[in-house]
């Protein structure tokens, strides 16, 4: 079962990211988000900045609008998880980050998903029947942990939202914004 807002808030969307996020991952979808009149919060680890990246390269850095430690899954109405190595592999072992997908994934709420971003979901224990895409490289993970790995575009299965790379980022957006019922 889907949950869905209250008439009477706005829709908000968490962005789940730490230092070394795929730049285009996070912008693309919070821009495409917000023209649709869906607010987004940066939720990360610790306060401050987080670090943004073009593949191996430093980007800019973007303000962190609440942390793990503050943020209170039911407040939102679906988690944007953008991909980057770094940023991946340091989230997929982080507790916190570990129980918010998992709190959004039990009320039904959409995870939307890009790239290397999916390994979060492996170690929170949620992908085990699900079927989704990825950067080709999570294929063996996913499969390892009980998902079935597609190489599409973009994969919709219930409330997940999932896709490989930043060339992807035009279909993911739109059918995030489909998910979050923009």
């Amino acid at each position: 079962m889907t949950a869905s807002p209250s008439p009477n808030r706005a829709r908000i969307v968490a962005i789940l990211v730490t230092d070394g996020f795929e730049q285009v991952e996070l912008t693309g979808p919070r821009d495409a988000l917000q023209k649709a009149g869906i607010a987004t919060q940066i939720i990360a680890p610790k306060a401050g900045q987080v670090q943004g990246f073009n593949h191996d390269e430093k980007a800019d850095t973007f303000a962190v609008d609440g942390t793990l430690d503050q943020a209170d899954p039911a407040r939102f109405d679906a988690v944007l998880l953008p991909g980057g190595v770094l940023n991946a592999d340091t989230l997929r072992t982080d507790a916190k980050a570990q129980a918010f997908v998992q709190a959004i994934d039990q009320a039904g709420k959409p995870i939307a998903v890009i790239c290397h971003g999916a390994w979060l979901l492996v170690d929170a224990g949620l992908v085990r029947g699900k079927t989704l895409t990825s950067w080709p490289s999570l294929a063996t993970d996913l499969r390892n942990a009980g998902a079935t790995w597609v190489d599409e575009t973009v994969h919709v299965e219930g409330q997940w939202v999932s896709s490989r790379k930043p060339d992807d980022i035009p279909a993911f957006n739109q059918k995030l914004l489909q998910a979050v019922g923009a």
